[in-house]
This record gives C-alpha cells, structure tokens and sequence, in this order.
C-alpha cells in the first residue's frame, strides 16, 4: 500500500474592506490590504510554516518520510516580500529529494469554471514558471484550485502536459468504488483520488472531544492506514493544519512526531510520491465527472457551492467575467509595445502582462478565497468559511468585492476612453509644431498676407482643439470620481434573505433606481 502525504500550501492577497480613494494611481494599495497580508502571513508562519517545514526536515532526516506540496503562486509572492524564513525553508525541503511539488494556478483561482479556459492556462503557465524560477522543478503532477474537477477541467490538464491530476474521492461520483485506487479520465489522463475520510481525520476531527475516535493518536492513525484496502491512500490536507487550525496545544506535532515511526511498524505500508502512484498502480476504471457534477474538497456537499452556491457568489463571478474584455482593450491601447497587442482582438496573450499593475489586479480577483468569504451556509459549513474571512458577515464582504470590481472596471474604461484621446492630443501637438515650424521658416518670405493670416489661423483652431480634448478628459475623470463616491454612498445594508432593508420606503426605491442607472453608465451593461 502506497501512502502519499499531500498538502495545500496557500495564503491569498486579502482586498480592503473599503476601497481606498487616496491612492488614486496605486491601484494595489487601493485595493489590497498589505498590512492584513503581512500580519497574517508572519503570524502563520510562526504557528506553521517554520515549525512544521523544520519537523518535516528532521523526519525526512530521520525516517526518510515523502510528502508532496502545492503551493500556490501568491503565497510565494508574500513570502518573498513578507518573510524570507519560510521560502527558504521550503527550498531546503525540495533540495532533500524527499518532496514533489505539485502544479497549481498561481493566484488559487476560481479561472478553471470560466466558459474559456484561456484564463486557466495561462494561471498553470504562470505558476509551473514561478516553480522553475525558484525551486528549478517541473512538476508532473496536477490539483487545481480546491481539488476543483471535471471531464473539461481533465481535458484541458492533460493537454498541458501533466501525467496526473488530483481530486476528491466523492462518494456521489465513486458510489461503491474505492478512492485507494487510480482511475482515469474519459481523455485517458491519469486520476488521483483523496480519501477524504482519512485526511479530515486529522484536518478537521482531530481536536473535537465529541468525535467518538477522539483522542487521535499516532498509533492508531497508523493502523487504520494498515487495515486500509486498494493499491494507494491519498492524504491530501491543508498545511495550516499544523499549529494553525489545530494548536500547537492540541498535540498535533506530536502527532506528526511520532507517526512516521508507528508507520515503520507495517511493512505493508510504503511512502509514495503521487508521480510514484501513477507510475505503480494500474487504473481500476473511469473517473467521469460531467461539468453540472463538479467535484471540490469543500464543504459537506463536495461540489462548487461553497463558492457559487448564492445569488450574490454568482453575480460576483460574472462580474468578474466580464472584465477581460474590457481590460484587454485597455492593455492594446496603453501598451502598443507587447507582443501580441495588434492581433485584431481584446486577449491578453502575452508574457509581458505579467508587469502590467492592472493584469495583477484582474487575476488577483479570481482567487476563490474572495467568493468563500461570501458563503451563506448554515451550521458546520458556515462556522468554516467565517474562520476564514476577515469579514464580519458574507454580506460585508459581497459589497467590499463590489465596490473593488466597479471601481476597477471604471477605472479601466475612463483610462481607456483617457488614452485615446491622449494619442489624439498628441498628434494635435505634432501638426501645431509642425505648423509653427513652417511659419518661422516662412514668414519672410511669405508676400500674400491672406496665406500668412490663414496659417496663423488654423494653428490657433488646432490649439483650441487640443484645449478642448484636455478639457473633456479632466471632466471625464472628475465625473468618474464623483459617480464612484455617489453610487458608494448610496449603497444600503443588506438583511440575511439579500434584500435592502428599506425596500418598503418609496424614497429609497427612487434611490435604488437612480443607483441601477449609475452602475450602467459606470461598469456597462
């Protein structure tokens, strides 16, 4: 029986909860609050990260353990800016050979249920560069964003390149097969399945009293491996487990202490890369996962609720859609230069967008910690997802995400429409000095008075013109900035059902109506 160790490594960039007006051209600072990030981070990294990757180093040393990572591109990202400790220690633990690190999206994104999957290869792209950059490592290996999957998601993995891809072992898809076994997807690419049962037994029942397992030790945990049927188990566990959601106090470093050498004890039991896995073990059927049967590891439904489950996720997520285009007009427009820009259509397909603040921006959105934060879930599900979000309710953090995608989508059409007529004031200047060039050069010699009057004339209509167009962009900008704070003043409260509180009052209905006519002029149809 393989056994291999598996853990999501992924911090997200958090947006403010008030998009901040100050910083007019510092479009991260306007959105994305640094100080939260970096207070986060450092504190997880204390309870987590340094602890945990230096007791994986000593069991590696030790009991020459495997483990597998997916860590994705914006956790890199803030460990390089906010602590350096924990990026290198998570270098040290792929140069011992003992560790496989595993494809990802880079900004953990929610890009793979995009109708198009351009926005999800290039977050793959991004992330297997930033995994070469760093730790000089392809991988081989695949799990997307929250062990999101279906039969396209396969598709498009499997064209990319990658032998394997993770996901949840769900008992609505396997019924009565086991997940301690391969499969493979209708387009032949190799499937790995996590034993939920096993992982959560340490990632959530690990601490609770009232669980009937309780306590859960390291020898016992490891005979329930042993006695365990199928070629494979797959624990698959989000890394904060250690210290973070489960407390040092708790005993779960022990825990991990101690299990490899209860592990010894089982000849039968053997560490295992997943790359290992799908080498050794010969598929036992078909993993097929139609796209209205998504499958994820999240919440007791184990499908894509958690994150589009109510009305106010999906008009985030279209929303959200929505921008590519317009950003795409805007990047041809502010940068001619790139590779790419003049092919008669709004992508973005160039690796040079990758330094554009707005193209950071727009992927930055896509994180799927942005649409958890507004579940609306009930009970155990709920009590999850609020430990999560640095809002207060779901529907705080529903408006805050709002206010950042009009914002940002005005911000990109009053550019767009900005730089346009920029290029138009430019050429005004050229011809003026050409013009005036040709005065100086001609003014002596110039007999007919008429020629010399008409001359003067059209320079003058041309500077007039150019007044005019710089006139109409402060006005476009000054009218954009006052829209924004008039449809952000006039946005009321919600009660839990999603409806405004004063919906009975007919002033306030006028109000709304006049809010509705705001949005469409600000972010379009």
């Amino acid at each position: 029986m393989l056994i291999s160790f598996n853990f999501e490594v992924h911090q997200p960039h958090r947006l403010k909860k008030e998009v901040d007006n100050t910083k007019k051209e510092n479009l991260w600072d306007r959105y994305v609050d640094i100080n939260l990030n970096r207070e986060i981070f450092n504190r997880v990294a204390n309870k987590c990260y340094i602890p945990t990757n230096n007791l994986i180093l000593e069991l590696i040393d030790e009991y020459n353990i495997k483990v597998a990572y997916s860590i994705t591109g914006v956790f890199l990202e803030q460990a390089m800016e906010f602590n350096e400790e924990v990026l290198d220690l998570f270098k040290d633990l792929v140069n011992t050979g003992n560790v496989e690190l595993i494809g990802e999206t880079y900004h953990h994104s929610l890009s793979s249920l995009f109708e198009d999957h351009g926005d999800f290869k290039e977050d793959v792209e991004k992330h297997r560069k930033l995994l070469k950059e760093l730790f000089n490592y392809e991988p081989k290996i695949f799990r997307n964003t929250e062990l999101i999957y279906n039969n396209k998601i396969a598709q498009t993995v499997n064209e990319m390149g990658f032998n394997g891809i993770f996901t949840e072992g769900a008992d609505r898809i396997l019924e009565w097969r086991s997940p301690n076994y391969v499969y493979r997807a209708p387009c032949g690419i190799n499937v790995l399945l996590r034993n939920y049962r096993l992982s959560d037994d340490i990632g959530f029942r690990f601490s609770s009293s009232q669980w009937e397992e309780y306590p859960l030790t390291a020898d016992k945990y490891a005979s329930w491996l042993a006695s365990s049927h199928g070629d494979c188990i797959n624990l698959y566990i989000d890394y904060e487990t250690f210290g973070e959601h489960q407390w040092k106090e708790t005993g779960i470093f022990e825990f991990l202490r101690y299990l490899p050498k209860e592990i010894e004890k089982y000849p039968n039991l053997e560490y295992g890369f997943p790359s290992e896995i799908i080498e050794k073990c010969i598929p036992k059927g078909e993993f097929n996962v139609f796209e209205f049967s998504t499958v994820s590891w999240a919440d007791s439904e184990r499908d894509v609720s958690a994150w589009l489950g109510n009305k106010m996720q999906k008009i985030s997520f279209e929303k959200l859609k929505k921008i590519r285009e317009f950003l795409g007009r805007y990047v041809k427009t502010k940068y001619e230069t790139l590779e790419g820009s003049d092919n008669g259509d709004n992508n973005i397909n160039s690796h040079d967008v990758d330094n554009i603040m707005e193209y950071k921006i727009y992927k930055n959105l896509q994180t799927s910690d942005n649409f958890y934060y507004q579940c609306t879930k009930g009970f155990n599900d709920m009590d999850v997802h609020s430990y999560f979000s640095h809002f207060e309710t779901p529907y705080d953090a529903y408006a805050s995400y709002m206010d950042v995608i009009y914002d940002f989508r005005s911000y990109i059409l009053v550019s767009y429409i900005a730089d346009k007529y920029s290029k138009r004031i430019e050429n005004l200047k050229e011809k003026i000095e050409a013009l005036n060039k040709t005065l100086n050069e001609r003014e002596e010699s110039i007999k007919d008075s008429y020629e010399l009057e008409n001359l003067i004339n059209k320079i003058n209509h041309l500077k007039e013109k150019l007044f005019k167009k710089d006139k109409e962009i402060k006005e476009l900008r000054e009218e954009n900035s006052k829209l924004i704070k008039e449809l952000l003043s006039k946005s009321r409260p919600m009660d839990p059902k999603g409806n405004n509180k004063d919906t009975n009052n007919r002033k306030n209905n006028k109000k709304n109506k006049e809010r509705k006519g705001l949005d469409e002029y600000i972010i379009g149809s």
